[in-house]
């Protein structure tokens, strides 16, 4: 009985100490951009290190993000909350012919201190917009239920 114990005791103790991490986007993704230099690397470079991007945005030049956040859960005491480990983002931008010509590494720090406008889009405009024509259309219904008035037929 005090062996089955002892052993219970240790496997129990074992699990609380293993922590467990949970991991979206590149792995390692700080040591990889190192990897990749300014008008060296090319967009296949760049696929065969990284895979295909999270995101992509293109204006002039083609931007490729890349994106990396490790979370676990936290102590007892904050009641199983995720913890952030690390949110790591790699912007790297690509000219017309697959160059690499910008590269941009964000960790966490950084992007907590980023400002972000505080602006707010007025958006009544739209959902007057969308009522009206929803509306117009119902209207249009009640007074065509068939779809005849649509033209005049002038007869002889």
């Amino acid at each position: 009985m005090k062996i089955l114990l002892i052993i219970l005791t240790i496997f129990l103790t074992s699990c609380k100490l293993n922590k467990i991490v949970n991991h979206h986007g590149i792995h390692n993704l700080e040591i990889k951009s190192k990897e990749l230099f300014i008008y060296k690397s090319n967009i296949n470079e760049i696929n065969k290190l990284l895979g295909p991007p999270s995101s992509t945005s293109y204006f002039n030049n083609k931007i490729l993000v890349y994106l990396e956040r490790k979370t676990s859960n936290s102590k007892l005491h904050k009641l199983g909350k995720k913890k952030l480990i690390s949110n790591n983002v790699l912007l790297l931008e690509v000219n017309n012919r697959g160059m690499l010509v910008d590269k941009k590494f964000f960790n966490k720090e950084d992007i907590n201190k980023m400002e972000f406008s505080k602006k707010i889009t007025n958006v009544d405009v739209g959902k007057r917009s969308f009522i009206y024509k929803t509306l117009s259309g119902v209207r249009a219904k009640i007074n065509d239920p068939l779809g005849k008035k649509r033209g005049t037929i002038t007869g002889n």
